[in-house]
């Protein structure tokens, strides 16, 4: 990475709709270089710790990918520890709010350890709480019923010898 991708626009910058930089030769003849500021370069170790692929980052830049490739290849080195730098920040800022008191980034802080262990241990989640059977409504219960006639009657008999008969 040079220094002068690194820094921010001056503020006298023209700026787009989005807020990127314009490029001095935009308008003119010839496709503008891209400028690679320091927020697309956050944009895209975030996406790439979200698992995103090079065809998606590159959309979400609105670039090519030999552009993504050339401008933020610092950037895609890291995509093997990306998502391990993102849960240690997002571990850093859970325990900062959790020492100023928050119970609520107590809660989350505690998940998020569980959630590390199960990963150190090799389970993807933890175990599934128990589920009641759910029940049927009324109208639920008399269909299963309907399909399963009381043989002890003779309708219900009668009922059991026609659906055990294939229809022609």
């Amino acid at each position: 990475m040079t220094e002068e991708t690194d820094k921010e626009p001056p503020a006298t910058a023209r700026l787009d709709l989005f807020g990127d930089p314009v490029p001095e030769g935009w308008g003119k003849r010839g496709r503008p270089e891209h400028i690679a500021t320091l927020e697309s370069r956050n944009k895209v170790v975030l996406l790439l710790a979200l698992g995103w692929g090079n065809e998606r980052i590159a959309g979400a830049l609105y670039i090519t990918l030999p552009t993504l490739r050339k401008h933020y290849k610092g950037e895609l080195k890291l995509r093997d520890v990306a998502r391990d730098r993102m849960n240690a920040a997002m571990a850093r800022k859970l325990w900062a709010l959790f020492q100023n008191g928050s119970v609520a980034a107590a809660k989350e802080f505690l998940g998020f350890v569980e959630q590390n262990d199960l990963m150190q241990y090799g389970q993807n989640s933890p175990p599934p709480k128990s589920t009641k059977e759910q029940k049927l409504g009324k109208k639920e219960q008399a269909l299963v019923d309907a399909q399963q006639p009381d043989a002890g009657t003779p309708l219900g008999e009668l009922m059991a010898e026609r659906q055990a008969q294939p229809v022609n």
